[in-house]
């Protein structure tokens, strides 16, 4: 009985340790054969993929909704602020990047730095949270492009909407189709794709530069009617202005899609951060300038909350500007569809080859170098979505994807830098001489030397892993390790960072749950928000007084490298 205990409780430990188990940020070095991704993106294709998602159609609506709701004139002020929260995590994303450049973004980072059980949910919330907003966007374009052809009843007929009597179901043909071209697009080449993604952005924000100078010609003419208000500045005052920014946050959502093409980028390091940077630069500068010129053209209170720009010029008697307009949607439409189906291959391609999905999901093709498996699995399921189901009910999830996302990806700097995974990267000169090998054995056609290569590559990457001083040891063997005491004043500091790192988040959480629950008595939610709102404050002053561990500094690589999957136990 007491073996059989022990056996039960191994297995049971075991299991434990494998949720919290984290990948090392080296395990692209290893095992690479049949996963090389094409490096062919510049900063530049970066950008035009982040401003291509990020900016979509919503905005061409979200000006009127919020101005009339909630801001007023002020709504660029609303917009900047949201720029500047949407900036901290864009920072944590580009830190994360470039240390870190392999594909599935935030899930890939939750891997390494807090282990499998989240990454796992990480993973999911993502998928679902890519699908759903893709078919959504796909429904949005359909309306749009009807326009150009005089109404829906002036559409070809495979293309039109129409409802199955028997289900009470309304098809979409035409999202489908579209779901369908930017899925052959996308396994045609991340050159080919980035090419078209450029060219459709450029149009987009064409269209929105001359709402910028043509609306500023035009209120400069009528001395910008919508600021001589008597309600001043802030008609719902600092609480509305705050409000609004609340609302048009979810505009700056996208950039992340910049890391989802990390294995792509010619230069990690280097083009990953001014990709994020520049795009959400871009798009805060945009979005800032139309809210002004259409708040300014006419007063808030008059703004169409369905077609606000397009009013907004046909009040100043020019109606012929609303098909510029309807252009410039249709295009952020089309760019935001691509940008919602660019990464979810790349995540599955990445959750498959930790072992968590189908080795299936983690070929890529030899001929254009992109996941395309995974890219017809991801766009048939977007397509058959987007045809059959009217996922508006569904797009919260999407909100909620997209929290989690940003959560974990905070948390993970607060770990990469108080308390760092104990692992040690390959040193460059180790990198190159497995490289060597590695491409001698390419031309050999039996395994039997390849698997032993292999084999070899992770005894040499694991003994490397267990040294304390990196490289420096690797080539003078004879440094002297650090004191015992050194050592356990060392791990008493990151115990006590994760476990100011762990009441920060139950802090944060109370705190929030306090506020949105409205169904809790006044007395009990105060009580929670202040409990919850003590707990982060002890939290924040501890780990501001708390130093920063030292193995940040050499964490992660430049990913000049071959891929593949390793694990460490969390």
């Amino acid at each position: 009985m007491q073996k059989k205990s022990e056996v039960l409780f191994s297995k049971y430990s075991k299991g434990l340790k494998s949720l919290v188990r984290r990948k090392q940020v080296d395990s692209v070095h290893v095992r690479g054969e049949g996963h090389q991704l094409a490096r062919q993106l510049s900063a530049l294709d970066l950008t035009a993929i982040g401003v291509g998602t990020t900016i979509g159609a919503g905005v061409y609506v979200l000006v009127g909704t919020v101005a009339r709701e909630h801001t007023g004139p002020a709504l660029t002020v609303s917009f900047l602020i949201a720029g500047l929260a949407a900036a901290l995590s864009a920072f944590c994303y580009a830190e994360l990047a470039s240390r870190c450049p392999s594909a599935g973004s935030a899930y890939h980072y939750t891997y390494i730095c807090i282990g499998e059980s989240v990454a796992w949910l990480i993973g999911w919330s993502l998928i679902l949270e890519y699908t759903i907003g893709g078919s959504a966007i796909a429904r949005g374009i359909s309306p749009n492009l009807a326009l150009f052809f005089g109404g829906e009843d002036k559409l070809p007929a495979f293309l039109v909407r129409h409802t199955i009597p028997q289900l009470g179901v309304v098809v979409d043909p035409c999202a489908a189709v579209l779901v369908v071209i930017v899925t052959i697009l996308l396994c045609a080449g991340i050159k080919e794709s980035s090419m078209v993604q450029t060219i459709v952005t450029t149009v987009n924000v064409c269209a929105m530069l001359f709402i910028i100078i043509a609306g500023g010609y035009l209120a400069c003419k009528t001395g910008w009617a919508g600021y001589e208000l008597h309600s001043g500045f802030f008609p719902f005052g600092i609480n509305g202005m705050l409000a609004g920014s609340a609302v048009v946050f979810f505009s700056y959502i996208g950039f992340d899609a910049v890391t989802a093409a990390a294995e792509e980028a010619k230069r990690p390091l280097r083009d990953l951060p001014l990709g994020i940077g520049m795009t959400l630069s871009l798009c805060c500068i945009l979005y800032m300038l139309v809210s002004v010129v259409i708040v300014g053209l006419v007063p808030y209170f008059s703004l169409n909350p369905d077609t606000p720009i397009s009013s907004a010029f046909s009040a100043n008697g020019m109606q012929w500007a609303a098909y510029i307009v309807t252009v410039g949607a249709v295009t952020a439409l089309c760019a935001s569809l691509m940008g919602s189906l660019f990464p979810q291959p790349r995540l599955l391609m990445a959750m498959a080859r930790d072992g968590l999905l189908p080795s299936f999901f983690s070929d890529v093709s030899t001929h254009t170098q992109v996941p395309v498996k995974s890219t017809v699995t991801a766009g048939t399921l977007a397509a058959a979505l987007a045809f059959f189901m009217d996922v508006s009910q569904l797009s919260g999830m999407v909100s909620v994807g997209t929290l989690l996302a940003f959560t974990v990806v905070a948390i993970s700097i607060l770990i990469l830098r108080y308390a760092p995974p104990d692992e040690v990267p390959l040193p460059p000169s180790l990198r190159k001489s497995i490289d060597s090998v590695r491409m001698q054995l390419n031309d050999d056609s039996q395994g039997t030397g390849r698997k032993n290569f292999n084999d070899v590559v992770e005894i040499v990457e694991q003994s490397s892993h267990q040294l304390e001083d990196g490289e420096a040891e690797i080539q003078c063997p004879l440094i002297q390790k650090q004191s015992t005491e050194d050592k356990q004043n060392q791990q008493r500091r990151r115990k006590i960072a994760v476990w100011n790192i762990a009441l920060f988040c139950i802090g944060v959480l109370v705190l929030t749950s306090a506020a949105a629950a409205e169904y809790l008595p006044s007395l009990l939610r105060f009580t929670l928000g202040a409990v919850g709102a003590a707990i982060l404050l002890c939290s924040l002053i501890v780990m501001v007084c708390l130093n920063q561990d030292e193995a940040r500094h050499s964490f992660g690589h430049t990913g000049e490298s071959t891929h593949g999957s390793v694990f460490q136990s969390g």
